[in-house]
């Protein structure tokens, strides 16, 4: 028997065994530590035996033609290796799980993937996730991923041409929808996303891109280190040597160690001690995670180089300063989609100021915005990391649930910059009326709230721009100089070489079965398994493992800290210098390399155009736009709206207008915005005028839904109330004027009068209820062919007003 290794039987087969422990361990010191040892054994043998386990994963993903970690089963439908400019892109149409039925006539909804560095699948990972929430919610899912090897000469124009091309087929796809696609960009598939839909806007529905950078200079001081990379390196150059070692191809484990640089406790520590404390039961999860994270791929070595220039340090795409080959510029205000930027405040990839910087670069203001007719909203995450917007179970079930639900909404809100907020239903006061677990409200926002976001500064930016143009030095002489030696060195064996050294790729080949060292350890760790003996939760010695464990995670991020803070003083006494400035030929002044672009001729001679048909046309139209029109003035009263308002208003008036599709519905909702927004008196002076002919039923109708449509979300606001009032005012206005037949007592005391007036007067004006309003005054200065007929001793009729 091994009393060490089980004590518990030193105490059943020997009685005095009990009575001797207490003696010579009182307080149970020693068999806490011999627990601990016990179990602290054995987590080590399935520990290492889970690192075996991911080192033969990492090689039989590697070996894989497609590897991905889609969790769902596809079917391909283009390989873009056929296009015309051939790319390693494929469009999937990813089939429904088992008990999931699929709406046809449901908006199609597509995912691409990131190609960062890793292989593709992210964003369909597990049940919850993106494509998850869209297969649940019965829409056509589409995913976007890639092959682990580019084409030789294929460029990110490419790959963006490649995107509008799958976009076209699956619109041809669903032709009887006339909901556009809905396309979700995670990562780097954001920008890519929003560079196609800038260059065919048309093929586009709702775009949600998520921890997607589009604004590169932006950040907060003492935050986003990332940032800093490509002046603490000289600039791109070193891309460029990368790319030469690698004899063309880019290696994506670089791109990851980066990532993993950034948060040395979590890489170093952090996530493998949670894999050695929690081993019987974060095995699984680890391993499902580390497949797609040692997934590496590569980028070819023109895709990298345009990338870096261009964006991570030329931060040309928000300023409009991309050219495709073909002379088209890429200006994301070509956009006519509805664009929802999802970032997180815990993001130190892409945090608050790159996701959204993008919109203060385009845009002077929110009129701006407005006259472009473009809807752009974004939603921030309080704490979850970059991966945990688009992989974390968590954030799928509320915020991509909610995007998807309501994305017919968002798809037809007015133009505008708004901000998205989501609670708990439980947490509210009006929970009685809220259909699901979370609530979806949309607040109106300026650009003085989106600055508090952003944080921009000038001083920042001659700073980023002195980096791009000693970058762009640096790379003359790299390219003058150095290259064409190591080119001349370099082949497709040593490249080869050089990936599988790479530290990143090393980890996985070292722990794996192809080394001889791990043989004992599957037989070790089944034994471990089969008589395992955790150590209780209360064990001293197991408390004392985890404060150590926090002071070692304290230690690396104070470490962590002390670099980042080194190298953000590093680089802004650098750069900020007015020689070094001067000498790139900045002469301290950041406009020259990056100025805001303006409109052209045509697009300011299209607003005008169209803002002078908008303002002909106030009066034009009948009870749908009266009711649409006085929908959005009454919640343009109210400090938010939700989704529910619009729930009851689409169902109302596709019961009252069933051939009124979604996009019609959005064409109207945009027209009528636009009237209140130039002239909003002469547009609600005009709703009497839109509900001529209507009937008293049919008025009341008209009220009666639209406070059905308030009612959705509780009582409205003071403001909104006050404006429904007004709105309920002009709606009487337009009632028809209805003559009431006069009792004999009336006839009577109405005689006397018309005998006392004189004969050839004409008779007293009738009086209505709209009299008082511009259209009845209007119209009372016209005379009339009744008032001109000369008075008889006919008994005249009184018309009554209906009080509301």
């Amino acid at each position: 028997m091994n009393f060490l290794a089980n004590p518990s039987e030193l105490a059943e087969n020997y009685p005095g065994a009990s009575l001797l422990s207490t003696v010579f361990d009182p307080f149970g010191f020693g068999r806490a530590a011999i627990d601990y040892w016990r179990d602290g054994f054995e987590r080590s043998v399935l520990y290492w035996d889970v690192m075996r386990q991911r080192g033969n994963q990492y090689l039989e993903h590697m070996e894989c033609t497609k590897p991905s970690v889609l969790g769902f089963e596809t079917e391909v439908l283009m390989d873009g290796r056929q296009l015309p400019r051939p790319t390693n892109y494929e469009l999937l149409r990813v089939l429904p799980p088992e008990g999931v039925e699929i709406d046809a006539q449901k908006r199609p909804f597509v995912v691409v993937d990131p190609r960062a560095g890793h292989g593709p699948g992210i964003g369909g990972f597990k049940p919850d996730s993106e494509l998850g929430v869209a297969l649940r919610a019965g829409h056509p899912c589409y995913f976007v991923g890639f092959l682990p090897y580019p084409v030789p000469g294929q460029t990110v124009e490419d790959v963006v041409e490649s995107e509008i091309a799958f976009l076209r087929y699956i619109g041809e796809l669903h032709a009887d929808t006339t909901e556009k696609p809905m396309v979700v960009g995670n990562c780097q598939a954001g920008w890519q996303v929003m560079m196609a839909a800038a260059l065919e806007p048309d093929l586009f529905g709702p775009i949600l891109i998520a921890g997607a950078p589009l604004s590169y200079w932006a950040g907060e001081r003492g935050k986003a280190p990332m940032r800093y990379t490509g002046g603490m390196t000289g600039g791109s150059w070193i891309t460029e040597l990368t790319n030469d070692m690698g004899n063309g191809l880019f290696d994506g484990a670089w791109l990851v160690q980066n990532f993993e640089r950034l948060n040395p406790s979590n890489t170093y520590w952090k996530k493998q001690y949670n894999l050695f404390d929690n081993i019987d039961t974060e095995a699984q999860r680890y391993l499902e995670f580390e497949r797609w994270w040692g997934g590496h791929v590569l980028l070819g070595g023109e895709e990298i180089q345009y990338i870096v220039n261009n964006l991570f340090i030329g931060n040309r795409l928000s300023t409009a300063q991309l050219l495709t080959s073909d002379g088209r510029r890429i200006d994301l205000r070509n956009v006519r989609s509805p664009v929802v930027v999802f970032c997180s405040r815990g993001d130190d990839i892409t945090p608050p100021p790159q996701a959204l910087g993008w919109i203060r670069d385009l845009y002077e203001g929110e009129e701006d915005i407005i006259a472009n007719e473009q809807t752009i909203v974004y939603c921030q995450h309080d704490t979850t990391g970059h991966l945990g917007i688009f992989v974390s179970g968590s954030v799928s079930r509320k915020e991509h649930s909610e995007f998807t639900a309501n994305m017919d909404y968002i798809d037809v809100m007015p133009p505008g910059l708004y901000e998205a907020n989501i609670t708990k239903a439980d947490d509210r006061s009006d929970a009685e009326f809220i259909e699901r677990d979370y609530l979806l409200e949309f607040e109106a926002r300026n650009f003085d709230e989106l600055d508090q976001e952003v944080k921009h500064s000038s001083e920042d930016d001659r700073r980023f721009a002195t980096v791009a143009r000693l970058s762009e030095i640096n790379l003359g002489f790299y390219r003058l100089a150095l290259q064409p030696w190591l080119q001349a060195v370099t082949s497709p064996e040593t490249a080869r070489w050089g990936r599988r050294m790479h530290p990143i790729r090393l980890r996985y080949r070292l722990m794996s079965d192809r080394n001889p060292l791990t043989v004992p350890l599957p037989v070790m760790a089944e034994m471990v398994r089969e008589n395992r003996h955790p150590v209780a939760e209360d064990n001293l010695f197991k408390a004392f493992e985890g404060i150590v464990s926090d002071q070692i995670v304290s230690s690396l991020n104070a470490v962590r800290d002390w670099r980042d803070s080194s190298i953000e003083r590093m680089f802004m006494d650098i750069y900020g210098q007015p020689l070094l400035q001067a000498a790139v030929g900045l002469f301290g002044d950041a406009n020259i390399h990056r100025r805001r672009p303006g409109a052209s001729p045509e697009h300011r001679r299209f607003i005008e155009q169209r803002q002078e048909e908008i303002r002909e046309r106030v009066a034009e139209g009948g009870e749908h736009e009266a009711v649409m029109r006085a929908v959005i003035y009454v919640l343009g009263g109210a400090p938010a709206t939700d989704e529910r308002n619009f729930k009851r208003l689409r169902a109302t008036r596709a019961e009252l207008e069933p051939g009124r599709n979604l996009c019609d519905f959005k064409k109207l909702v945009r027209e009528q915005f636009f009237t209140l927004k130039l002239d909003r008196v002469k547009a609600l002076e005009a709703l009497p005028q839109l509900l001529k002919g209507q009937t008293n039923e049919q008025i009341d109708g008209h009220i009666a839904h639209l406070e059905h449509v308030f009612a959705a979300s509780g009582d409205l606001s003071e403001r909104a109330a006050a404006r429904f009032d007004q709105v309920k005012a002009l709606f009487d206005q337009a009632r028809p004027e209805k003559p009431v037949e006069p009792t004999p007592q009336a006839s009577q005391q109405e005689a006397p009068k018309q005998e006392a007036s004189k004969p050839d007067a004409p008779a007293p004006a009738a009086k209505t209820s709209a009299a008082t309003s511009p259209a009845s005054q209007a119209t009372a200065t016209q005379p009339s062919t009744e008032q001109n007929k000369p008075a008889t001793n006919a008994p005249t009729r009184k018309r009554t007003t209906r009080k509301r």
